[in-house]
């Protein structure tokens, strides 16, 4: 699986002959100085609704002309701009051309941006036969992770947010990643704006003192795991 990092909690994952592209907010992230109808992908994978994970979803799927991924509201939101799309719910699964994608359970809230209802938060799974990976989109730390090691794959690695504010931080993500069983830990949601900037080696020191890794990509650079 080949993982770019796009900021925020955006990455583009080339895996089973496909590019997934998650939580596009690319145009107004002074971190990421790319142009979002650059990237080339045939599915759009939306973790929630808030602006900060969808602003680019629209424009990048009508010109890759790719499916969106997604909660049911969220699916019929796009679906109005005559984008298409997958609609799941929490605990439900389903096969795709790339692979399976579960979409599990998420603490946060979400609405989308012109205030419309968003659903239910959620995370995904995905597996095929290269391995399996969870991004869990915004969340708190949760109970519900420990069903993970039940239900899915062993995960080869996992997308967790650590910039606190909004989100776990990194103590309760280094918690997270023993609840997911998960050794390598790819971190998302930090550094964008004021309330969620990080301490980089202060929080690699409390990941390594579990004897886990984490890892902080640098955007706009593609890495294979």
């Amino acid at each position: 699986m080949k993982v770019t990092f796009l900021g925020q909690s955006g990455f583009l994952i080339k895996t089973g002959g496909k590019s997934l592209l998650f939580d596009p907010f690319i145009s107004a992230n002074d971190l990421n100085p790319m142009d979002p109808l650059d990237l080339v992908c045939d599915y759009v994978l939306l973790t929630h609704g808030h602006q900060d994970h969808v602003l680019d979803a629209e424009a990048i799927a009508k010109k890759n002309k790719a499916t969106i991924i997604s909660n049911y509201e969220i699916v019929n939101w796009y679906g109005a701009k005559n984008i298409k799309g997958h609609p799941l719910n929490h605990g439900g699964a389903s096969d795709f051309d790339f692979g399976n994608v579960k979409y599990v359970h998420a603490v946060h809230s979400s609405v989308l941006p012109d205030g419309t209802y968003g659903g239910n938060p959620g995370g995904f799974v995905i597996s095929n036969d290269e391995g399996c990976f969870y991004h869990a989109g915004d969340t708190a730390l949760t109970m519900d992770m420990k069903l993970l090691p039940l239900t899915s794959p062993k995960l080869d690695f996992a997308i967790l947010p650590i910039g606190d504010n909004f989100t776990m931080g990194y103590k309760d993500a280094v918690i997270s990643a023993d609840f997911i069983e998960c050794e390598k830990i790819i971190a998302c949601h930090y550094d964008t704006f004021g309330y969620i900037k990080v301490d980089h080696e202060a929080a690699k020191e409390a990941f390594s003192r579990r004897q886990k890794e984490l890892i902080f990509l640098e955007i706009g650079v593609e890495t294979e795991f």
